[in-house]
């Protein structure tokens, strides 16, 4: 597929794949035709409406919040909005990775581009700018309730914009009307409504949702080649593998989950050879159920997530055709966390059978030494990186408890539920940086088993994703430092991409 030098902000809907390739391709952002004509025109009508409106407008000729009821004087209108991004800006914590900060401002970018936020088309522009050259605001990863939108993190997401907060540019942190002068840009002057349209919406629960969906998805591809591995080490079986079998209870997950493992084990001579066992354990008998549920997961989300990204998100909502500024509630992070939440649950139970299958591999079954070593005694071998395994696993349990399950009451009462969905977001990361681990100790395990199985041959697919590691983790003939073997079978799984056989 060409490379995608332009993407034109408001020409289509954004998909889970087109971000992928925009973020991959390194492409700009433009601002199409459309989309300008759609700003301006609300923005005009909103000028007119803010000066002519008889009935106080939310946000607009008011306060924020539970300060709903306090009137702004029209000389007040701009400076209520600036107050509004600085009294905001409280995001804590660590600074969230860059590719998410990126993510953001096209989210946002794209949600002003529908016409219903009453912004300047100078603002959004000024948001691509920051993309293009890649100024990244510095955002931290603690604050938001996921409720009036992610109002703390994308306050500092814009403070550069009007030249307060920091950026990260070239690998150096500035000011940010450093970066303003730097490239000649004056401080945006924001006008009515425009401080709400920007910290209001999901941008930041989408962001995270988005990169752990792309890393997620990478993950699912790892444990898919990696327990196909495994399963030739175990000397297992392929007949729960069969069509017939996925055929009768028709998942989409998990028809493709048995379809991968069946290309991949494709001309194996250990998968051929005759059994002398007649079950395999459910780590190895229901990978397609499992793994599969957890596919069927990652769609849903997938399909939640495109809904949200391309919506309006921001409150009040401006419909300039219909005369209509309506406070509504679309801010409201629910939608996003209760699937996030789905997500960490599925994605956890993607290691919790993984270490399973490590456990199984370690036992000294099916002809596998004890802890896969020559010499079981004067060796432990593979012993402790089951337990290091069993520890993760043990903490994304945790980490899967449910954020959406909390609730605490904000702004005085007039926010009284809120979604916790940013929480729920971004403890995603941690879930996938554990399985990195899980899918390196269980990638250890599944090579060094294979290799006792010689001279009998894997398929040709697994062979070589084999062939490779061994390259960067040697077989383990007496006990080394396993904890560097796991650090650079992390790196292994980073770089080498891991796809499925057509």
């Amino acid at each position: 597929m060409a490379k995608l030098e332009i993407y034109e902000i408001g020409s289509s809907e954004l998909t889970y794949d087109l971000i992928e390739k925009i973020l991959k391709d390194k492409t700009k952002l433009v601002l199409s035709k459309e989309a300008i004509a759609k700003i301006e025109h609300c923005r005009n009508y909103l000028d007119v409406k803010a000066v002519e409106s008889d009935k106080p407008i939310y946000g607009v000729t008011t306060g924020f919040g539970s300060l709903c009821n306090r009137s702004i004087t029209p000389e007040q209108l701009g400076t209520l909005q600036e107050n509004l991004v600085k009294s905001h800006s409280c995001s804590i914590g660590v600074p969230v990775d860059g590719t998410i900060v990126k993510l953001m401002l096209l989210l946002k970018a794209h949600a002003l581009s529908f016409g219903f936020s009453g912004v300047q088309t100078e603002t959004v522009q000024r948001i691509l700018d920051f993309y293009n050259n890649d100024i990244l605001p510095v955002v931290y990863d603690r604050g938001s309730l996921g409720a009036s939108g992610d109002l703390a993190p994308l306050a500092n997401l814009f403070l550069p914009l009007i030249g307060e907060g920091e950026v990260m540019h070239d690998g150096k942190r500035f000011k940010g009307s450093e970066i303003l002068n730097i490239f000649g840009w004056r401080p945006i002057k924001l006008k009515s409504k425009e401080g709400l349209a920007l910290l209001n919406g999901t941008q930041f629960m989408s962001a995270n949702g988005i990169k752990t969906l792309i890393d997620g998805w990478h993950m699912v591809h790892c444990f898919d080649a990696i327990g196909a591995m495994s399963l030739e080490a175990f000397d297992g079986r392929i007949e729960p593998f069969f069509a017939c079998i996925q055929d009768v209870r028709p998942h989409r997950g998990q028809k493709e989950t048995a379809a991968n493992f069946r290309k991949m084990l494709e001309g194996s001579e250990i998968i051929a050879r005759e059994k002398a066992h007649v079950q395999d354990p459910y780590s190895f008998r229901c990978i397609p159920q499992v793994h599969g549920a957890v596919k069927d997961a990652m769609h849903h989300v997938t399909h939640v997530l495109h809904t949200e990204i391309n919506s309006v998100t921001d409150n009040p909502t401006v419909f300039p055709d219909m005369d209509l500024v309506v406070s509504g509630g679309n801010f409201h992070g629910e939608p996003l966390a209760l699937v996030f939440d789905y997500m960490g649950v599925a994605l956890h139970e993607l290691g919790n059978i993984s270490e399973r299958r490590v456990a199984q591999l370690i036992l000294g079954l099916r002809g596998l030494p004890e802890f896969l070593v020559a010499k079981p005694g004067l060796n432990s071998g593979f012993m402790i990186p089951q337990y290091a395994a069993a520890s993760v696993v043990s903490q994304n349990k945790m980490y899967s408890f449910p954020a959406s399950c909390d609730s605490i009451v904000s702004s005085n009462g007039q926010e009284d539920l809120v979604s916790m969905g940013a929480n729920a977001a971004t403890k995603l990361h941690k879930i996938i940086d554990n399985l990195k681990y899980i899918a390196a100790i269980e990638l250890m395990n599944a090579a060094q088993g294979l290799d006792f199985r010689a001279p009998l041959k894997s398929s040709t697919f697994l062979q070589h994703i084999k062939d490779e590691y061994r390259k960067v983790v040697p077989f383990v003939e007496d006990d080394v430092v396993m904890a560097d073997y796991i650090e650079d079978t992390m790196r292994f799984l980073e770089e080498f991409d891991i796809e499925m056989p057509a």
